[in-house]
C-alpha cells in the first residue's frame, strides 16, 4: 500500500454493549496520522454495513455471513436476567432457567440470544427493542434475559441483574469484508485487539518509534568521543600499520615472488 492509497481514516463499527475504548486509545498511540472513526450500528445491521463498505471493520455479535465477512471471535458474554431490585430472585447469586418458570419473560424483536425454547411465560406482545423491554421490567410487567453488557448499558437505579446458568450466550467478534480494500489497516487493528506489542505487530502501516533529539545528540557525542579516544591512543603509541613497538618502520615488504 502506497502513501496515496492509505485512507484518511479507519472506520470501526460497533454494536451496543461493546466498548472499544481501550483499543481505540492504542490505535491513536500507534497510528496518530490515521484517525479512527467510530460508527455505532444496531446488531441486525452490522453485517450489511460491513459488506457494503460502510466501515473497514466492526465489533459485532456472531453469527455473521461467512461467505462475505471474515471474523475472529473475541469473547463470550454471560447471559443475565434483568429484574426489579425488590424481586425475589435477587436473594440468589445465580439463577437457573427453571427458576424463571413462573415469570413473564419479555422477548424483544431485537433479541440477541438464540433460544430454542424461551423460558417462563410469554408476554402478550413482543417489545420492539431491548430498551422498551427494560422499561417494561421497571414497570413490573416481566423480566428480561440479555447479554451482561446490555444490562450494564441500560442500567437503572431501580433494576439489577443476576447471571443465568445454562442460558444461550452471545459471542462478540471482530469482523471485516473478505474483499478488504485496506488489509494493512485491518491487520493493524487485529494486532491491537489481540494484544500484540508495537514490535510484534504484523501490520505494515505503523511507523517504528524514532529516537528523540536528545537521544540522537547523545549517540552523536558518543561516536565523536570514541573517534577522539582512538586518535589519542594512536598518537600516544606512535603506531600505525607496519610500525613495530620501537616506532621504526621495519622496511619489510614481504617476500618477492619467484620468477
Amino acid at each position: 500500500m502506497t502513501g496515496s492509497d492509505i485512507p484518511s481514516s479507519f472506520r470501526l463499527a460497533y454494536v451496543p454493549g461493546v466498548t472499544p475504548t481501550k483499543w481505540v486509545r492504542v490505535w491513536h498511540e500507534r497510528l496518530p496520522g490515521t484517525p479512527l472513526e467510530l460508527i455505532q450500528v444496531p446488531p441486525a445491521e452490522a453485517g450489511r454495513l460491513l459488506a457494503d463498505g460502510g466501515a473497514e471493520a466492526g465489533l459485532v455479535r456472531l453469527p455473521v455471513d461467512r461467505d462475505v465477512l471474515s471474523a475472529i471471535p473475541l469473547y463470550t458474554e454471560t447471559t443475565v436476567v434483568v429484574i426489579p431490585k425488590d424481586h425475589a430472585v435477587t436473594a440468589a447469586e445465580e439463577v437457573t432457567l427453571p427458576d424463571l418458570a413462573d415469570e413473564i419473560v419479555l422477548h424483544p424483536l431485537d433479541d440477541l440470544l438464540d433460544w430454542e425454547t424461551l423460558p417462563g411465560r410469554p408476554a402478550i406482545e413482543r417489545p420492539a427493542t431491548t430498551a422498551d423491554a427494560i422499561e417494561l421490567v421497571a414497570a413490573g410487567v416481566g423480566v428480561l434475559l440479555v447479554p451482561q453488557s446490555l444490562a450494564r448499558l441500560h442500567h437503572r437505579k431501580d433494576l439489577t441483574y443476576r447471571p443465568v446458568l445454562e442460558a444461550p450466550e452471545s459471542r462478540v467478534a471482530l469482523s471485516w469484508p473478505q474483499e478488504d480494500p485496506t488489509p494493512d489497516l485491518v491487520e493493524e487493528f487485529i494486532g491491537i485487539v489481540r494484544g500484540r506489542t508495537v514490535n510484534s505487530t504484523r501490520g505494515r502501516v505503523a511507523t517504528p518509534p524514532q529516537p528523540s533529539a536528545k537521544e540522537k545528540a547523545k549517540a552523536k557525542a558518543k561516536r565523536a568521543g570514541t573517534a577522539t579516544g582512538s586518535a589519542r591512543k594512536q598518537a600516544a603509541t606512535g603506531r600505525h600499520a607496519g610500525t613495530p613497538k620501537g616506532g621504526k618502520p621495519t622496511g619489510k615488504r614481504g617476500k618477492p615472488r619467484g620468477r
